[in-house]
């Protein structure tokens, strides 16, 4: 396994589902949100976006809007809720990917995890693909439910298949 931390590239992508972007261009959109007086996380809807082709957008008065101040909703992908793009990716709900999991920025680095716990899901999925059965696995963490375990695991079969469309492309 990977050491864990900040991701890399490949790996945010897959989670998220869009493409790549420009730490240049995410600061820029932290300043749009700083000089609208928005913050990050919002309550009722996230506070920024990225188009289809990479472009990001913020949390403006009216919606979704460009780093440079113009309205702009047609095609605008909210990037926590799950979506599908034209590359055949499914990007997870990036709170909530599963019942049963979460995404929490700050905690464990942001990695998906089972609620309640600081279980990750690459962790679970990695002793899977070790060969151990769900039994197995059960009886490394007896407070993991059979729906945890199977989220777990859907999850990270996801984002695999993301990163094989990816790679693919």
């Amino acid at each position: 396994m990977q050491p864990t931390g900040a991701y890399a590239a490949d790996r945010t992508s897959a989670l998220s589902g869009v493409p790549k972007t420009s730490m240049r261009a995410i600061r820029n959109a932290l300043g749009r949100l700083r000089a609208l007086e928005e913050p990050l996380w919002h309550p009722e809807q996230v506070s920024i976006w990225v188009d289809g082709d990479g472009g990001l957008l913020v949390r403006g008065p009216a919606g979704p809007e460009t780093l440079a101040g113009q309205t702009l909703v047609p095609g605008a992908i909210d990037l926590i809720a799950p979506f599908l793009t034209r590359e055949g990716l499914r990007g997870p709900n990036l709170a909530i990917p599963r019942p049963d999991l979460r995404i929490v920025p700050g905690r464990l680095s942001g990695s998906p995890h089972v609620v309640h716990t600081r279980l990750e899901t690459r962790a679970l999925f990695a002793l899977r693909r070790d060969g151990l059965t769900d039994t197995a696995i059960g009886a490394l963490y007896p407070y993991l439910t059979g729906a945890q375990l199977s989220q777990s695991l859907d999850l990270e079969e996801q984002l695999e298949a993301n990163l094989a469309v990816r790679v693919a492309a």
